[in-house]
Parts: structure tokens; sequence; C-alpha cells
């Protein structure tokens, strides 16, 4: 199986976040671009970022968001269009009439395209850190009105997250993290490799990580070497399983294959970082959890 068509925009995107940052103002004005001054209170959002639909949801601002892209399939009731967050089309997002569109990166004219036709956007560039989840949180609550709302959000993934991560129960691992088998992997600097940390387990990826990129292609060789505990596939939606891992070449002596704890993981969930982040930690505990009983 190649690497999938979307995964390359994705690094790419996950690229962006160490040439560009989001924060909210001292003033609690959200910096965008494409108009005059701050859209105070968005009422027609076109969310062209998974990530962003689920935090504009989970903040209920179902009203307020009148598209979502392609990708966005988080909840049912998101109103998911062709539109695609990759090779985004002007002309299509300009026939919602959109007040604000949001992004995870500008492949090259969102923004000026929507800048020509007055249409503010915000770019929401992909997370290193919760700390970078929180402040997206923060400006869409102010972006629509709803900033109690956003507060009370990112307090209870902060709670969620600190009671999960009370129980290093991957202390003492080692594990891999298999995007597709290609062999693209996250080390502990990105956004997914911080979370697995907060379980206590260690990343076989990291001695690969060359400069300053957290999601370096490994080898058949490099990781059979590294010998992991657990192997999380990500690509589990694709067909990859505990199987098809054991019939790779020289992988059946793998610790994780022998021992049974290669762990399928949701594709969504462990790539997005909203807030079913909780969700993916919670699913990633009580796996292993079950493997050592």
């Amino acid at each position: 199986m190649k690497l999938r068509n979307y995964l390359l925009p994705l690094l790419l995107a996950l690229i962006s976040v160490s040439l560009s940052c989001s924060s909210v103002s001292p003033t609690g004005q959200v910096p965008i671009s494409g108009g005059s001054s701050p859209v105070e209170t968005a009422e027609r959002i076109i969310s062209l970022s998974p990530t962003a639909t689920e935090i504009l949801f989970a903040l209920e601002a179902n009203n307020q968001v009148v598209a979502v892209d392609d990708q966005s399939n988080y909840p049912e009731i998101a109103p998911i269009t062709s539109l695609s967050g990759y090779t985004p089309n002007i002309e299509s997002i300009a026939e919602y009439q959109p007040d604000l569109v949001v992004a995870s990166y500008d492949p090259g004219d969102l923004v000026s395209g929507l800048e020509a036709l007055g249409v503010e956007t915000l770019l929401q560039p992909a997370a290193s850190s919760m700390e970078d989840t929180y402040a997206q949180i923060n400006e869409l609550g102010v972006l629509t009105g709803r900033e109690s709302e956003a507060s009370e959000l990112v307090e209870s993934i902060k709670s969620d997250l600190k009671e999960i991560a009370s129980k290093k129960v991957g202390e003492g691992l080692s594990y891999y993290h298999e995007i597709d088998n290609t062999f693209y992997s996250p080390t502990s600097k990105t956004f997914l490799g911080r979370l697995y940390s907060l379980l206590g387990l260690s990343n076989i990826a990291d001695p690969a990580i060359e400069g300053g990129f957290g999601w370096p292609q490994l080898s058949a060789e490099f990781i059979i070497d590294a010998d992991p505990d657990l192997i999380f596939l990500g690509d589990a939606d694709w067909g990859e399983s505990a199987e098809t891992v054991a019939a790779r070449p020289g992988w059946g002596s793998l610790t994780a294959v022998e021992k049974g704890r290669v762990i399928p993981v949701d594709t969504d969930t462990s790539g997005r970082w909203g807030p079913r982040v909780v969700d993916f930690l919670q699913s990633v505990r009580s796996a292993i959890e079950k493997i050592l009983g």
C-alpha cells in the first residue's frame, strides 16, 4: 500500500507548526486575515479543518457552522460537503457566503483569495502541544461568542487528561506508532508523541528525528532492531492488523507481536488535536491495561 494521498499534505501541515502559531492577544481579539478588523462574532463559519470542526461543535456553535470540509466526519451532524482543506476552491467556498473560514494551513492562495472577496480567515495549524489546543479552543470561543464554553471545555480536557495520566500504565514500555506501512512515525516531539508520553511510554522513533521534523520515515530494519514492546496501528482502518504485521519479513519475532501487543487505534482521534484527544488517550490506556492484565 502506498502512502495515502492525504498523508503528505497532512505532514506538510504538521511541518508548518514550526513556522507559524496561533494565539489570542491580551485584548481577547483573535488575529485573523482577510478583512479590515477582527470578526467579533462569526455567524457563517466554514471549517476546512476536521479538528476545528470538532472544536466548534464541542462549543455548541452548531448553528454558526454552514459547511465543513470533506474530511470533517465528526460529529455526524456536521454539515459535511465536498470542500477540501488540502486543495481549497475559492469559488466553491464563496458560494456559502461565509464571514469566517477556519483552516489548518494555507496551501498557497487560500488567505489571499478569500481576502480579495473580503472574507476573514483563521489559520489554526496542527498543534505541537496541548497548550496549542487550548489556545485554539479559546480562539474559536472568542470568534463564536462562546468564551465561557471554551473555558469550560479547556478545563474539562485538562481534568480528564490528568486523571488518565495519573497512572503511568506504560512506564518501562517502548512503542512504535505506525502511520501507514511505509513506516512514517511520530516522535515524542509531536503532539501525538506527547500524548503517549503522558502514559509513561518511550518512543523508538526518537533517535531517528532529523532537523527538528517530528515524523521520520523509519525502516523495517530500524523497527526490528528497536524491538518495541507495543505497536500501535494508526492504519488499522486501512487493513493493517496484528496478522498482517506478523506476516512481514522478520516481524514475527518482535516482542510486541509475540506477546500479542499489536494495538489498532482510531485513525481520526489519533490524528486530530481537538477535544477527542481524551477519547484517544483513554482508549490507549484501556488497551494497555487489558494487555498487561
